[in-house]
């Protein structure tokens, strides 16, 4: 006889670890709800576009009164409110624009402004431009170092360099000039205009701009064909301050410009300092010196957005 064969006990399971009990996720209604949370959530509503629309319209209320202004006749203007035009649209008139372009004063302020304002901007553009290139793409002895230099200079105030650029420009004959000014605005737009576009084009890909070279591209045509292009919303956006920057200045025009033919903010300033009762002047005069910033701020408003956000999301 054979002996049965002994009997096995099962083996055992092995009891799994249990895993551990999942974070509660930022939409369970047990999940507290911090107060910058409720802030975003009630911002979102429709009560407080309402309140931004309303706070932009208050805060455009001077210029719409300046605009009114300035097609009112000076007594109009001396008996009653700009909003005395919605009772009574006939007191508009263009006569007072007639009479301000009539005036040599005025048009010649107007045209030293673009004088000025123009070849500041497009030189800051330019150099800033060539500038930027150098120190994010080429390799030269002190680099780190000039452009640490450069970004010094951006805390420098002008105040600091009014008397020694004063006695500059008297010994080299630019002072009253409109060269003069055109440079002084240069050399000071450059540090901010450097820095920015340093930064926007050292987020090109390398491995593009080594394709480029790859192909035979130089670095002149490397530069016109393929960073300028890329760095159009950048160079816009400097464009913009800059052209905001020198059209709207009256400290640097007020010292180094021509006296006998100053730019808009200086000629305004007299004629409020010699005629204080001519509003049918400067209201017109204070309007056409706004619209033109404006305009090329709208004009070129997709490619600033563009340049403002650049960088941020990648």
């Amino acid at each position: 006889m054979t002996a049965p064969a002994p009997r096995t006990s099962p083996t055992p399971k092995t009891a799994r670890p249990a895993s551990p009990p999942s974070p509660p996720s930022p939409t369970s209604p047990t999940s507290p709800v911090s107060p910058v949370s409720r802030i975003a959530a009630r911002a979102a509503g429709g009560a407080v576009r309402v309140l931004l629309v309303l706070a932009g319209l208050f805060w455009l209320l001077p210029t719409a009164g300046l605009l009114f202004s300035s097609f009112r006749s000076p007594s109009d203007i001396a008996g009653s409110g700009w909003w005395e035009v919605f009772a009574a649209p006939a007191q508009l008139t263009t006569e007072n624009y007639t009479r301000l372009l009539s005036n040599g004063t005025i048009t010649g302020s107007l045209l030293s402004t673009v004088l000025i304002t123009v070849p500041a901007t497009l030189l800051v553009l330019l150099l800033g431009s060539f500038a930027g290139y150098a120190f994010a793409w080429l390799e030269f002895p002190g680099r780190d170092w000039w452009f640490l230099g450069v970004v010094a200079l951006l805390v420098v105030p002008v105040q600091v360099a009014l008397v020694p650029v004063s006695k500059l420009f008297g010994a080299v004959g630019l002072f009253e000039t409109t060269l003069g000014v055109v440079l002084f605005h240069t050399a000071f737009g450059l540090p901010f205009a450097i820095f920015l576009l340093r930064n926007f084009f050292a987020e090109i890909p390398r491995e593009l701009l080594e394709a480029a070279r790859l192909d035979g591209a130089g670095e002149v045509r490397l530069f016109t064909r393929v960073v300028l292009p890329l760095g159009g919303p950048a160079i816009a956006s400097l464009g913009i301050f800059q052209f905001l920057w020198v059209w709207n200045d009256m400290l640097i025009a007020l010292i180094f410009a021509d006296s006998q033919s100053p730019p808009i903010t200086v000629a305004l300033q007299q004629q409020v300092r010699q005629f204080g009762n001519n509003v049918d002047v400067l209201a017109p005069g204070a309007f056409l010196s706004m619209v033109v910033p404006l305009a090329v701020f709208f004009a070129f408003q997709r490619q600033f957005a563009s340049g403002v956000m650049a960088g941020a999301v990648k």
